[in-house]
């Protein structure tokens, strides 16, 4: 009990803006989520086997690790600091992209990062956004593999009209855009819709001379009149192909899905109830679920400009300028954020479930309430099939693109010969090497752009710190974890003597 002691004598005091940010683990088994999961997720697998509903391993497997993420129990990593010899103790994460709000905004803050960073620079973008028909919805959740075309048909709609509205012809016309596949809405609904971050004009590739920046011309901003036209394009070629490939049938007004848009995984109920709002097991299966409401608003406020047609909505009312970084990222992390937020989750006075939407409903709806098992059922049907890719890039942002390497500030891509960097990079980026531009951002490096904390120093002395020790072993484990709860150490940080040199020799 002595060490702790001495190391305080050793460590000197940290200025106050450093120790304003200091890293805590989230304690991710003391929320109102995991004990939800970790008490009805064994109830709601018991009623579906019940009901003879297998649910597919996929999705055992996302609840599963969930449990287990960042929980010291399953696994951490040993992180001392080489001054004052502090020990924390860092707990495993499942890195899942389901239901786990801890991994899902790392997951956001890279994603942002490198949209902001890698991808966009300092150039003007707008976003787009469009929601399709609820069959469209449920084709799209059952089968991923119907949403690569029908992106490619958004994706020539709306690169033909801003090529027209910024005075290029459509044939050398090069547009440029990253699209987010979002599954959910506010009220934790299944709802498969496009997030489109495009920029906002484009590059003419006959005019600008070979190996030289091309100029960005600029598109003006849609009116309400020429998205409701869009609208009306996408839904005719959108409804047009997938009726050739089957999956819709009928002629004009009664369009309806055929037998073979469901899928075989055995979650169409639960997307289904989903969807519609409505409650997915138990014998008030097919009821609507509880809502709490309040005076109705500003249906106008709330809608904004947008083209409907059929169940189409299509909206692209905000805009970042080249010089709004900021408002960029705020917006890459908006459309990249987990499906849950913890804040909005609630247990109401009755016991039941209680999620707070995000922006009131035109009819006044605040609120959905679900019970305990079927609150599981929806966390489920947002659970993405496996190797369903969420994020697309077009135009000069795909792959292969011819102008992405000149394009881009990570400079990735073909690129003429001779040219040895990329042409359009930050002033206030540091060299990097190609390695270091295809690494993915760090956790320790997450938390410094997120939360402003470095992980890399010591939150006691400001020293550097290390990783030491993988501990996997239940029994090194336990072992470890009872030793700090014997003596009574701190969670988020923990002492050990410092290296002695060895004995004398006789």
């Amino acid at each position: 009990m002595t060490a702790p002691r001495r190391q305080a004598e050793v460590c000197a005091p940290l200025p106050a803006a450093h120790a304003a940010a200091r890293y805590a683990r989230h304690l991710p088994e003391r929320t109102l989520l995991y004990a939800l999961v970790q008490a009805h997720y064994p109830d709601f697998i018991a009623r579906l086997e019940a009901e003879d509903r297998p649910l597919p391993e996929y999705v055992r497997e996302e609840f599963e690790t969930y449990l287990r993420c960042g929980v010291l129990e399953h696994g951490f990593l040993r992180v001392v600091c080489e001054h004052c010899r502090a020990e924390r103790l860092v707990a495993y994460s499942c890195k899942k992209r389901g239901l786990c709000p801890s991994c899902g905004a790392r997951r956001m803050a890279e994603s942002a990062r490198h949209l902001v960073d890698e991808v966009f620079g300092p150039r003007p973008v707008r976003q787009w956004v469009l929601s399709f028909p609820y069959p469209l919805r449920f084709l799209f959740a059952s089968k991923p593999e119907a949403i690569g075309p029908v992106l490619g048909i958004v994706h020539r709609v709306i690169a033909g009209w801003l090529a027209d509205q910024a005075g290029v012809p459509r044939d050398t016309a090069q547009c440029g855009a990253v699209t987010l596949i979002q599954r959910f809405g506010s009220a934790l609904n299944l709802n498969v819709h496009f997030h489109m971050l495009w920029l906002d004009g484009v590059y003419d590739a006959n005019v600008e001379p070979p190996r030289r920046k091309p100029r960005l011309r600029r598109a003006r901003a849609p009116t309400s009149a020429q998205l409701t036209q869009l609208a009306n394009t996408i839904a005719h070629r959108v409804c047009r192909h997938l009726s050739r490939r089957g999956w819709l049938e009928g002629e004009d007004e009664s369009v309806f899905l055929s037998d073979s848009a469901g899928s075989d995984d055995g979650m169409d109920g639960l997307r289904m109830s989903s969807m519609t709002y409505r409650i997915a097991t138990g014998r008030d299966a097919g009821r609507k679920v509880v809502t709490l409401q309040t005076l109705p608003g500003d249906a106008g406020s709330l809608e904004g400009d947008a083209g409907k047609v059929g169940g189409f909505s299509l909206h692209a009312g905000v805009a970042a300028e080249a010089h709004e970084s900021h408002k960029l990222e705020k917006l890459c992390r908006y459309i990249t954020r987990p499906a849950i937020s913890e804040q909005r989750l609630s247990i109401s006075p009755q016991g039941r479930v209680r999620y707070q939407l995000k922006t009131p409903w035109r009819n006044g709806t605040t609120h959905v309430e679900w019970d305990a098992v079927d609150f599981i059922a929806k966390l489920a049907a947002l659970v993405p099939p496996p190797r369903a890719h969420l994020t697309r890039f077009h135009g000069v942002f795909a792959p292969n693109a011819n102008l992405r390497a000149q394009l881009t500030p990570s400079g990735r891509g073909k690129r003429p010969a001779g040219d040895a960097a990329p042409v359009d990079v930050s002033a206030h980026d540091e060299p990097r090497s190609p390695e270091q531009k295809r690494r993915a951002m760090s956790w320790a490096q997450r938390l410094k752009r997120v939360f402003s904390i470095d992980i890399t120093t010591c939150a006691h002395c400001g020293g550097a710190v290390r990783i030491v020790a993988s501990i996997e072993e239940p029994t090194a484990i336990r072992a470890i974890l009872a030793h700090f709860e014997k003596h009574g150490a701190l969670e988020q940080a923990h002492y050990r003597p410092a290296a002695r040199a060895p004995p004398p020799a006789a």
